[in-house]
């Protein structure tokens, strides 16, 4: 297994530090941190989302070490230096299924010598990954903050037919329903889910090898879901059907005829508001763009396979009727239409999915890369949250 060496520092604040840890479950993977580990400290651990790394955490790490905390943030399987995962289109998918991804969580901590942290933080696809986390393990994820994907819980135990026996459950309702990219394409204009388009072969291609080249592909990727791109007004929609999907923006509900680059390039923002965006300036969004020029985004790809094949839904099966009982919160950008990608997740996520939902917190002036738009704002509503929850 090839092992590349850890970010440079050059390209890190001064408070984070990289290094490569293997895991003890197939992975070396590479780990930004701040902070230092002390006798009886407090631990947080960072969860990357798509197309992101551990480097996405660096705005908030610097100021969560500065209270106290010892903070760790992987680079993902399939993501960036952290190697050992085969991130081809053609191979097996059982690594990438949600309850090894937990296990390479533990592996990274039983590594660093840890038997817990304080708390677990996952944005994005790390956000449904962290919940599997406190959900699979409360004694090891002793808090959980969810920020911008909604974790609507697992099923409850299906109630007996008149035969005396269970109903029969679906590995996985919604995006695991092969139906639904075939009502999307019934609309007028023929629309598609972006993660039916994900779990292509093609999709990856369609970025790694866009006209613009990657570095412009992510620049418009990331500006379409932010708080820059005024289009931005999310609102709940009334329910999981075609229709009601159709509303959504085209990077997540897509003309049926176009990929995901030619999604994006129709919003590239101007030279001027490029030059403007300070949360994103290109000198960082390079990094980005070296890595996956380099890894590709298959890698990250693979998650969403995962989901649309139903293996996510059928781990998560395993946990049938049980909640999560740590405490938990979501914090995410008011401008983040992934509040309400799926109708009713956000309801269901406080009333049923966590048994101890302490914080919603809505930022300001915040799409979908919370944490990298507003970080300070999301460093004070991570402290505020856990000052409740960590002795």
């Amino acid at each position: 297994m090839t092992t590349l060496a850890p970010l440079s520092a050059s390209l890190l604040p001064s408070a984070v530090r990289a290094r490569m840890v293997d895991n003890g479950n197939g992975l070396v993977m590479h780990v930004l941190e701040a902070g230092e580990r002390r006798p009886g400290g407090r631990t947080l651990l960072l969860l990357h989302g798509f197309p992101e790394l551990a480097y996405s955490w660096r705005k908030v790490m610097p100021a969560l070490a500065a209270a106290g905390y010892h903070v760790i943030a992987p680079d993902q399987r399939g993501y960036g230096r952290t190697t050992g995962a085969d991130m081809r289109y053609d191979t097996d998918l059982a690594p990438y299924r949600i309850l090894n991804l937990v296990r390479d969580a533990m592996g990274l901590l039983a590594a660093l010598g840890l038997r817990s942290v304080d708390c677990v933080v996952g944005h994005d696809f790390g956000s449904p990954v962290a919940a599997a986390c406190a959900l699979a393990r409360p004694d090891v994820f002793r808090a959980l903050v969810m920020m911008s994907a909604p974790f609507a819980g697992i099923p409850a135990w299906p109630a007996p037919n008149a035969d005396g026996d269970g109903e029969r459950l679906s590995a996985m309702t919604g995006l695991a329903d092969p139906g639904l990219d075939d009502r999307l394409a019934a609309l007028d204009p023929p629309r598609k889910h972006y993660q039916w388009f994900y779990s292509t072969r093609s999709a990856d291609a369609d970025m790694h090898a866009c006209p613009q080249g990657i570095h412009a592909f992510l620049r418009a990727y990331y500006h379409m879901k932010s708080a820059d791109w005024a289009a931005n007004a999310p609102r709940p929609l009334g329910e999981w059907s075609a229709a009601a999907l159709g509303e959504l923006p085209t990077y997540y509900v897509m003309m049926k005829r176009d990929g995901m680059a030619e999604t994006v390039a129709r919003e590239m923002p101007s030279p001027e508001t490029i030059a403007a965006c300070g949360w994103l300036p290109d000198h960082e969004l390079a990094v980005y763009a070296e890595e996956y020029g380099r890894t590709t985004f298959q890698g990250g790809l693979n998650w969403y396979r995962c989901v649309t094949g139903g293996l996510f839904g059928a781990d998560l099966k395993t946990f049938m009727g049980r909640q999560i009982t740590v405490p938990a919160a979501f914090v995410s950008g008011r401008q983040d239409w992934g509040n309400y990608q799926k109708p009713g997740d956000l309801e269901a996520m406080q009333a049923t999915a966590c048994a101890d939902f302490r914080m919603l917190r809505f930022v300001d002036r915040a799409g979908h890369w919370v944490q990298q738009e507003q970080p300070e704002a999301v460093t004070a509503a991570l402290l505020e949250f856990l000052s409740r929850t960590v002795a």
